[in-house]
């Protein structure tokens, strides 16, 4: 028994709490660990609300200390409330029948609930009631690591770790680790026994991979083996149909990625087993624990109905998926202000953009009718650009001095764009470098803004709030309860996704259309990245010429070649 979806990690904060929300219905999700003041403040509230004890974290490890907090917080009153559904009869509108009416239409435990209704009250369905209620398990509470957000100095992935590894989670929770590989990082997990096997052969705490494609997989699996570290989950994410940052590589378009994970999955995992069986007898562990591990592959990335869940799942063999942007719809599921929920329900495609805000120097997809971008054109507009940097997160520009400083400070584009000013080159030129610095935005403090709004805690005037999601959103137009997103990606209950809306493969056709478009600008190689749209391309044509799985827009995914084509033909 189990969700065929999980709710991935979205921005710093807005699947913050998004354990307390759903973990008791069974449903997975995830929470960042990037911002640890912003989980204490928002542990503060929670532990205030609930009556919960909660401390300030001074210690040493004092980010460590502050995350771990948080999280054994969240676990403490997950574990509560799951609690108290398991004790609630079955009236057929209480917390305990929605576990079981939001399950996959087929699910087993479904059925058995459907048919536990129709029962009479007496012995019989009161034995059934108690079977049922002894299958129910909470959803679990996972957490994700950026692996490379480490300021020279510090060790903030680290410290992450060891505040999760440390934490009271166990069994029911696993650690993501996204945007690619950290040597330090990984090996550092080598002194936390809770990622190896226990006595009896399991996992305390999982190891979840979110992965571009399959040569990542490779690298970070086979590095994790030698380890002794065993990975429960490839989670593959596209490129660019997704929100947050954004991993264009060089034009693999996710079909085609995926049809290679489903080809070279089961070779590639048998093969790490003896890897991981040396590690252990090498350092003295019990090597008979390694029972059979067989991991999930999951995929991510522009998911928009039931037809194209189950395209994944069949076709390519994935066993779940990850659909994360519609929930930004749900107030029942994420962490969102009322003002941001609805600039979301209205936004339209050219609202959410592939920018330059991120001081990674990664695309990232930003909502620009947000208020963080209204306050940055302001600031741009008064003369004082940039951000105070009031957390330093991203803080890792030499530049300009010995101490690394964030390319969307204020501090940094004063003296970036004097140097542009009094740079000898054209007007023009001038203009654009400019404008590039300027783009810039403080997104590791205004993208947990929202979250404290949303809690009464700060207001949109004193805290402009950022957003991130995927431009998928672009077509759903409503604001909607948990009930109806679950059971419209199941294929049931009312249509939530607009009638025109483009195929999720469709969409990142167009979307790697468009980031060609400014390769082309900046005068990139493009060979290699046309040759690698132009297979992607081919592959998506034999899937548009399959036959539709329920509310697939196929004719969609041929518009997108057909447009899509005509742009890579020159540079192959």
């Amino acid at each position: 028994m189990s969700h065929l979806f999980h709710i991935p990690v979205m921005g710093t904060c807005f699947t913050t709490d998004t354990p307390l929300r759903v973990a008791h219905l069974g449903v997975d999700s995830a929470i960042s660990l990037v911002d640890d003041k912003l989980l204490e403040k928002i542990g503060f509230y929670y532990a205030q609300k609930f009556g919960m004890p909660y401390e300030s974290a001074v210690t040493e490890h004092s980010r460590a200390k502050r995350i771990q907090n948080f999280l054994n917080l969240v676990n403490a009153l997950v574990q509560k409330k799951f609690g108290e559904v398991l004790q609630e009869p079955f009236t057929g509108e209480s917390e305990k029948d929605l576990y079981f009416k939001i399950l996959p239409t087929n699910d087993p435990l479904r059925l058995r609930y459907k048919e536990m209704l129709t029962l009479p009250e007496g012995a019989a369905r009161s034995r059934e009631e108690d079977a049922l209620t002894a299958e129910m398990r909470p959803g679990s509470i996972d957490v994700n690591i950026m692996v490379k957000l480490d300021r020279p100095g510090f060790d903030d992935a680290k410290e992450a770790l060891r505040g999760y590894a440390e934490s009271d989670l166990c069994k029911n929770t696993s650690l993501i680790l996204s945007a690619g590989i950290n040597q330090a990082l990984f090996s550092e997990m080598e002194n936390f026994p809770c990622f190896y096997r226990n006595a009896s052969g399991s996992f305390d705490k999982k190891i979840i991979l979110k992965i571009s494609d399959f040569r990542s997989a490779e690298i970070q699996g086979k590095f994790l083996a030698r380890k002794g570290l065993e990975v429960s989950e490839y989670r593959i994410e596209s490129g660019l149909n997704c929100g947050g940052h954004l991993f264009p590589a060089e034009g693999e378009l996710l079909p085609l990625i995926l049809q290679e994970v489903a080809e070279k999955k089961e070779k590639f995992v048998s093969g790490l087993t003896r890897t991981v069986q040396k590690y252990y007898e090498a350092h003295g562990l019990d090597s008979k624990r390694l029972l059979p591990h067989v991991p999930k592959w999951t995929a991510q990335g522009g998911i928009g109905n039931f037809g194209e869940m189950e395209r994944l799942l069949v076709n390519f063999g994935m066993d779940r998926c990850g659909i994360g942007s519609p929930f930004l719809l749900v107030p029942e599921a994420t962490l969102v202000d009322p003002e941001t929920r609805a600039l979301l329900a209205n936004a339209k495609l050219s609202d959410i953009q592939m920018s330059l805000a991120s001081p990674l120097d990664v695309p990232f997809s930003l909502l620009k009718t947000c208020g963080a971008e209204a306050d940055r054109l302001e600031k741009i507009a008064e003369g004082r650009p940039g951000s105070p940097c009031p957390k330093g997160f991203l803080q890792n520009n030499s530049e300009f001095s010995q101490r690394p400083i964030c390319t969307a400070s204020r501090e940094y584009q004063k003296k970036k764009l004097e140097e542009i000013e009094a740079a000898p080159i054209s007007c023009e030129e001038k203009a654009k470098k400019k404008n590039r610095i300027l783009e810039k935005m403080c997104i590791c403090h205004e993208l947990g803004n929202s979250a404290l709004i949303a809690l009464g805690m700060e207001s949109a005037k004193s805290a402009p709030p950022a957003i991130c999601p995927g431009p998928n959103l672009a077509f759903f137009d409503g604001i909607y309860t948990f009930e109806e997103m679950v059971n419209f990606f199941y294929g049931r209950g009312k249509v939530l996704a607009k009638a025109h809306r483009p195929h999720m493969f469709a969409l990142e056709i167009l979307l790697y259309a468009k980031w060609f478009k400014t390769c082309v600008d900046e005068q990139k190689p493009l060979q290699k990245i046309a040759a690698n749209l132009k297979r992607g391309l081919d592959f998506a044509q034999t899937i548009a010429e399959s036959k539709a799985f329920p509310g697939e827009n196929l004719e969609s995914i041929r518009d997108a070649i057909a447009r899509t084509l005509p742009l890579i033909e020159p540079y192959l």
